[in-house]
């Protein structure tokens, strides 16, 4: 039978056909498509005709075409859809891929090519764009090891291939901890929960066929029960669960895993003649160098540590009020801050997420893209991997820009988090491809019936990856390679955490901000109060942020430590953590850092973007319009569009006229003086 992966697609917008793939047909379709990818390859490296940009960048952009279809199907679904067929193709595939990546890289001949075309750049009579491609896939090659040869180059070969599995597993032992853990509640453990938490319970509950209400580790269920549960040994109990998820011992534990993707990524970085790994990763970022990280982060420490002990002690008074003894703990922070918030704003959440239906936050998604960009959304039915997944086409002036996939609902196949991909990503070298893009939440599902509710970071969460598909929606661009996201990783949040502003317009929450059952607008005086309560607590969240950024950014700036815990606890010691914070991501859960590579040493790129989208999104504020129509087009023209094809410096210098200092950062956080 033909494989559905290989064939060309005859559905909507060319969608992959998700209800005739089966999980059979990817591995197939995987060895097929490296197999042509390897003769694409050859035929580029032993091409008797001297080399020109057409017969090998160009051709190199183009030669793995159907391998990416294949792959962008197989990760996209394995990410949000995950069983254990699939699980078991991610570990086949790690080592194969690794393996051809290594391959590609290590041809001298075809390496030979790009050097030649490399030295005689400038005669070239190339376009910015690609001369741009040039630059950085001469540079991907170099950094990947192409001028090693012998032992170093068969170790660094080694070293990428186990790097491939380790990063499988890490994902693999985390989903399976989080899926495994869940706590029953019985009727009495429900007493002080507001209704969409025991709703959320409930329909977590039967969705794991566990005959009554349960908590798990879905951050939008465990949150909000660690906020309102009045039962500080549930809450004791349930915070234990997700910060030791990774570190349960047995075949889930992550701690050996981490050490030892340390210790090979400190090899990686020494046969390729850098210090450490920071040093590696960061010389293509924006920062620069591990002393530019640090820096950034350090000037946002002090304030947010000094407004996170301050806020500790009001906390810890109102526990002594409720006849506990002892010190604050962090499975006490956010119920005493969710009381303190009510006290002091009159903003309660329960009231608040009435307001924040999922729909209504969704339109209200698109009608800011709709009056920034002219972007319009139309609903259509097509072939989905999930019952849950729905579909938009998405149009400018009547002309198909691309396919928008939301998939907003927590399940126990999908890995916990959210975030943005593309199944097929623009360009223009095979003609005016199109992209499909999906954006993966974890909201809780509602029960039958019932309405999504959201809190308000859910709400910013949305908002958060909805800018990362803009990125790839608007991207304009010839090559593959630079088109829509693939940019520095410390640019990348950008268009992401600036569109989160958009959110926060009043103008835009009168409008879609409305009660689930009466349809009623949110109360001016709550959306005042909502709005003046967005930077409260904004010490504990500072603080758990860079508390993780830096830990990542000392694993990776100094000799690989053999105890990683150990040294996380000395990391967070020098740096005075308060006893009732924790991370946002212990090394065993750190996914965005021992997944793989993409945010190692790059967990601080948030704060580095926020830099620049808290000044980015006071152009508009000094323009008077969070709509002005220039500044959009100007926004467009520069940071949403070039991909990768101008350097990220120099885009947002493009839009702003200048590089900004922190001083936004620490005004939009309520951390300034």
């Amino acid at each position: 039978m033909t494989n559905p992966l290989l064939t060309p697609w005859d559905t909507p917008h060319a969608l992959p056909p998700f209800d005739a793939i089966k999980d059979a047909d990817f591995a197939p379709a995987v060895e097929a498509a490296l197999s042509e990818a390897r003769g694409n390859i050859a035929a580029i490296a032993d091409n008797p005709d001297a080399p020109t940009f057409d017969n090998t960048i160009a051709a190199l952009e183009l030669a793995e075409a159907t391998l990416g279809r294949v792959l962008g199907v197989f990760y996209g679904v394995a990410g949000a859809d995950s069983n254990p067929a699939r699980e078991a193709l991610q570990r086949d595939f790690s080592p194969l891929l690794s393996a051809f990546g290594s391959e590609v890289t290590a041809n001298a001949a075809l390496f030979a090519r790009i050097e030649d075309l490399w030295t005689r750049r400038d005669d070239l009579d190339l376009s910015e764009e690609q001369a741009r491609v040039l630059m950085l896939s001469r540079r991907g090659f170099v950094r990947q090891g192409a001028q090693l040869t012998g032992a170093a180059a068969d170790r660094l070969r080694d070293v990428k291939s186990r790097l491939a599995v380790l990063g499988t597993q890490f994902t693999q032992n985390l989903l399976a901890d989080e899926r495994d853990w869940f706590m029953p509640l019985a009727e009495e453990d429900l007493v002080g929960l507001p209704d969409f938490v025991i709703d959320a319970a409930r329909a977590a509950g039967e969705a794991g066929d566990h005959g009554g209400p349960v908590v798990t580790l879905s951050r939008s269920l465990i949150v909000p029960f660690l906020q309102f549960s009045p039962r500080r040994d549930l809450r004791q109990r349930a915070y234990a669960a997700w910060t030791a998820r990774g570190m349960n011992g047995g075949a889930t534990d992550n701690r050996a895993l981490a050490a030892e993707t340390l210790a090979l990524r400190g090899e990686r970085a020494k046969l390729l003649g850098y210090d450490s790994f920071a040093d590696y990763k960061l010389e293509t970022e924006m920062a620069g160098t591990p002393g530019a990280v640090r820096d950034l982060l350090m000037q946002v420490w002090a304030p947010a540590k000094a407004s996170a002990e301050a806020d500790a002690e009001k906390l810890t008074a109102l526990l002594h009020a409720d006849s506990i003894a002892g010190p604050l703990e962090p499975w006490d922070w956010r119920y005493y801050s969710e009381k303190r918030r009510q006290a002091e704003h009159d903003l309660d959440e329960a009231a608040l997420k009435p307001y924040l239906q999922l729909d209504r936050m969704i339109e209200s998604s698109f009608a800011c893209a709709t009056r920034l960009f002219g972007l319009q959304f139309e609903p259509f039915d097509g072939p989905v991997y999930h019952p849950d997944v729905r579909l938009w086409n998405v149009t400018r002036d009547g002309k198909h820009i691309a396919v928008f996939v939301g998939d907003y609902f927590a399940r126990a196949s999908k890995r916990s988090g959210a975030w943005c991909m593309a199944m097929r990503s623009q360009q223009k070298l095979a003609g005016d491809v199109q992209p499909i893009v999906v954006n993966v939440c974890n909201f809780a599902k509602p029960a039958a019936g019932k309405p999504a509710l959201l809190s308000y970071d859910d709400a910013r969460t949305l908002f958060h990856e909805f800018g990362h598909a803009l990125h790839q929606m608007l991207s304009d661009v010839t090559y593959e390679s630079i088109s829509g996201t693939s940019v520095a990783r410390d640019f990348v949040e950008l268009p992401s955490q600036l569109y989160e502003h958009w959110l926060e317009v009043p103008a835009v929450l009168s409008e879609f901000a409305v009660h689930a059952e009466t349809g009623a607008p949110m109360p001016q005086d709550m959306l005042d109060r909502m709005l003046n309560a967005a930077t409260y607590d904004m010490g504990f969240q500072t603080v758990e942020y860079i508390a993780s950024a830096l830990v990542d950014l000392e694993f990776h700036a100094g000799p690989p430590p053999a105890d990683p815990m150990q040294r996380q606890a000395e990391i967070l010691g020098d740096l005075g953590l308060p006893h009732a914070i924790g991370m946002r991501h212990a090394t065993p859960h750190f996914a965005h850092v021992f997944a793989g590579d993409g945010y190692s040493s790059g967990y601080y790129s948030y704060m580095w973007s926020e830099v620049m989208d808290a000044d980015a999104f006071a152009a508009f504020e000094e323009a008077g319009d969070p709509f002005d129509p220039a500044l959009a087009q100007r926004l467009e023209q520069t940071v949403l569009s070039s991909g990768g094809s101008v350097d990220a410096a120099a885009l947002y210098q493009q839009f702003r006229g200048r590089m900004p200092g922190v001083e936004a950062l620490l005004k939009g956080r309520g951390l300034a003086a």
